[in-house]
């Protein structure tokens, strides 16, 4: 069935927006762009403009209870890690399906169409196995399923709680296989569906040894699937993998051969000239999240320098202290400028694809993120006429100046996902209120 988009203004992927653009889908797929046309009558109308849909490279479904909890006083990374774990531990696949079902339509409503799902809840509290040992992982395909987006599930190795080795305890049980056979065992048994892909992850080096990284690598090679981990994130992990290795983690990584083109380091924060190095060489593409980095107190990861090197930017929202991508596109940059004192290290369109096709190709579908024939029919339009965006001239600059709220129409594989700002199926609002509340009273 063939169905006709006329954009008012469309984002091709240059330096400007072309006016009237119709678009042409087919079976989910953009067969034709045509600019400068007529409407036709049977066309919709998409008042604004109109970008290819936005790729949320890195998250943790759960973490969105926690939005609004975790201020209350000073703190660490790692005393909000315990709020985290005590969070964790309440989960079941239920519940979990509920909370990612309106996580993920939360993100829908902002424009994103794919999910990268960073899984590591694999177990029930205990660290024993559901009578599904993927239970936990199908009830995330199946919530962004029903929130009308994409997913990859990055299945995440997670088999120790040190560098040195320690063994999981408490709420960390439930992440853990015991070995990487058994992850691999596991992880291999996923059922997808059409919406959904699997990919493989390294939590970090504190939580898989040395010895059995290679194990993850290759089980992702072996697929062509994404491989993604956790690099460089604070200091401390820095410091406890050269005293236990000699190497930073970079360098432990390189050795396990997980680098490569399809593999994504998320955070890489802290990186010596031979960590960036090593990650562009190789065409490593890196995950910036910047309003999880601020939230934590981080730190502001070298961005401009790893594209120089050779790494291609994705973005994340990870913890979900706010899901809009166009905040973390343009903090990418003014992060850069108030670390240099310059402006101008990223142009608008680079932020746009950092945001859209980078990390559409980071999470392994290739084919979306860009208008253009033969892509995967992903639209977002933004509003030109609310409070933050008008007077703002259309083109990719309105990466600095609008918001998730600006986002009116949103369509992911040629079906329309969220319409005048509304979601087709899911009361977004009272959703998120019920299942947070369910998890967190």
């Amino acid at each position: 069935m063939l169905t006709r988009y006329l954009a008012e203004y469309a984002w091709l992927g240059g330096d400007s927006a072309e006016p009237e653009v119709l678009i042409e889908v087919t079976d989910g797929r953009i067969t034709a762009v045509t600019t400068g046309a007529a409407a036709p009558a049977e066309a919709t109308r998409l008042p604004g403009l109109t970008l290819p849909g936005l790729a949320n490279a890195h998250s943790h479904a759960f973490h969105r209870a926690l939005r609004g909890r975790t201020h209350g006083g000073s703190g660490t990374f790692w005393t909000w890690r315990e709020r985290m774990y005590a969070l964790a531990a309440r989960l079941d696949p239920d519940s979990y399906y509920a909370l990612a079902r309106a996580t993920y339509a939360e993100m829908a409503l902002a424009g994103i169409t794919c999910v990268g799902e960073f899984h590591y809840l694999h177990h029930s509290p205990t660290g024993a196995p559901y009578a599904d040992p993927n239970a936990m992982g199908s009830a995330l395909i199946q919530a962004a399923g029903d929130a009308g987006i994409r997913i990859t599930l990055l299945d995440t190795c997670y088999l120790t709680s040190t560098v040195d080795g320690r063994p999981l305890d408490g709420p960390q049980r439930r992440f853990g296989d015991g070995d990487v056979g058994r992850w691999a065992q596991r992880a291999g048994a996923l059922k997808a569906a059409p919406h959904a892909r699997t990919g493989a992850a390294i939590h970090s080096v504190r939580a898989v040894p040395a010895d059995q990284l290679a194990t993850v690598a290759e089980w992702a090679a072996s697929r062509r699937a994404p491989l993604h981990f956790h690099l460089s994130e604070q200091r401390g992990e820095n410091d406890a993998c050269l005293a236990h290795y000699g190497r930073t983690p970079t360098e432990v990584l390189s050795d396990a051969g997980a680098l490569g083109p399809r593999s994504t380091a998320v955070h890489a924060t802290h990186l010596t000239d031979i960590d960036r190095t090593e990650l562009g060489d190789t065409d490593t593409a890196v995950c910036f999240c910047p309003t999880t980095e601020r939230d934590l107190a981080d730190g502001i990861g070298p961005a401009s320098a790893l594209t120089d090197a050779g790494s291609p930017l994705c973005l994340g929202s990870d913890s979900h202290a706010i899901i809009d991508l166009f905040e973390e596109a343009r903090a990418v940059e003014l992060n850069e400028r108030l670390r240099t004192e310059r402006r101008g290290h990223f142009s608008a369109a680079e932020l746009l694809r950092a945001a859209s096709r980078a990390g559409h190709a980071a999470l392994g579908w290739d084919d979306a993120g860009v208008i253009a024939p033969g892509a995967r029919a992903d639209l977002v339009t933004v509003r030109l006429d609310t409070a933050r965006t008008a007077g703002v001239e259309p083109g990719p600059a309105i990466v600095f100046a609008a918001g998730a709220a600006d986002v009116s129409h949103v369509v992911v594989d040629g079906r329309v996902v969220v319409r005048d700002g509304v979601h087709a199926s899911v009361d977004v609002p009272a959703e998120l209120a019920r299942t947070i509340g369910a998890v967190t009273s």
